[in-house]
């Protein structure tokens, strides 16, 4: 069975690709390496001793789409393509309703094209806005604090109401959380281009010394210690997520919905003694402003995915900070020196 990743050099996308690859897919990666690196890709199949097919291609050039579908019966799409920082999203808004929502149309369009109607969207979480209550649950009400959190939920949005056009299309939506830790090889891990927008790989390069200090985006929010909330999930059991979801989209369920989270909230400072802990290195920190956009807290209800994936989060936030150190100390640079 031949499953097409796009964004599938990127942090989810690579770890994505290597659980694949274990259990005997053949993965086709479309990738137009703006914040990822091909390097990603050789050392995927240097951990599974397996290949995969590579397209250096923009979801933006339908042609570039067509052309991958024109070499390869795809039989399922793993969508992860497109621009993902709150903040960025906040200060260029039409850049990412033009990236992301226009690159999933003309996805979508290729794809029905090549009546290739089985597709997993990863989502998130920031289209349940700031819930009301905690945990968050699949059938929670749904709005969006931010530009990117919008984009999210209009794709969701196209794609039920192109199940309501095609009862032929298998769609599932899954809601990620805060998705954090490498592969345990050390292989592989989130490299972002520039500063990091997200906060584990910032801590863990203040940890290797290329970042001075972490800045804490508030310290007043109604949590108890007064920094933000999240359910962090390591990135290997996201991946194993993806997994388990594709056979159950084989057995035309028309749209799935489910969240995958650990359903634990881990605050800010939480994190960073977690990390302290693992890395053996003290991690400065200053406390700033809010960051627009953000909420105080969100941790998810999993029951779901459990019950009808089973799948559930196994590895644990020592596990995550551990996993990350391992990464980031053996590519302090990241992709972007040779090892």
């Amino acid at each position: 069975m031949k499953i097409l990743v796009t964004g599938g050099a990127g942090y989810i996308g690579s770890h994505t690709c290597v659980e694949l690859l274990n259990k005997n897919y053949d993965v086709v990666v479309i990738d137009n390496l703006s914040n990822s690196s091909e390097e990603s890709l050789k050392r995927v199949k240097n951990i599974t001793s397996k290949s995969l097919s590579f397209y250096k291609a923009d979801l933006l050039d339908k042609k570039e789409i067509t052309a991958v579908f024109s070499d390869h019966k795809i039989d399922a799409v793993i969508h992860f393509a497109g621009l993902k920082a709150v903040g960025e999203s906040v200060m260029i808004p039409l850049k990412y309703f033009h990236n992301n929502i226009t690159g999933t149309l003309n996805l979508l369009e290729v794809m029905n094209d090549f009546n290739t109607k089985n597709i997993v969207f990863s989502s998130s979480a920031t289209v349940y806005g700031n819930p009301a209550s905690l945990p968050i649950k699949e059938g929670f009400p749904l709005s969006a604090t931010n530009p990117y959190g919008r984009t999210k939920l209009m794709i969701e949005e196209i794609l039920q109401d192109l199940y309501r056009s095609d009862k032929n299309w298998n769609i599932a939506l899954l809601r990620y959380f805060n998705p954090v830790g490498a592969h345990e090889s050390g292989k592989i891990g989130e490299d972002p281009f520039g500063i990091p927008n997200n906060l584990v790989p910032y801590i863990s390069q203040v940890a290797v010394g290329a970042l001075s200090q972490v800045s804490i985006f508030g310290n007043d929010y109604d949590t108890p210690d007064g920094t933000g909330v999240r359910d962090f999930i390591h990135v290997v059991d996201l991946a194993l997520g993806h997994i388990k979801t594709l056979p159950k989209l084989f057995t035309n369920p028309g749209v799935m919905i489910y969240n995958l989270g650990t359903g634990l909230g881990y605050s800010v400072l939480e994190m960073i003694k977690g990390f302290e802990a693992a890395s053996n290195k003290k991690i400065p920190y200053k406390i700033t402003r809010r960051r627009p956009g953000d909420i105080a807290a969100c941790w998810a209800d999993p029951a779901k995915a459990k019950a009808e994936l089973d799948w559930e989060a196994n590895k644990t936030l020592i596990d995550m900070c551990k996993d990350t150190w391992n990464w980031q100390k053996k590519n302090p640079t990241g992709y972007q020196k040779t090892q």
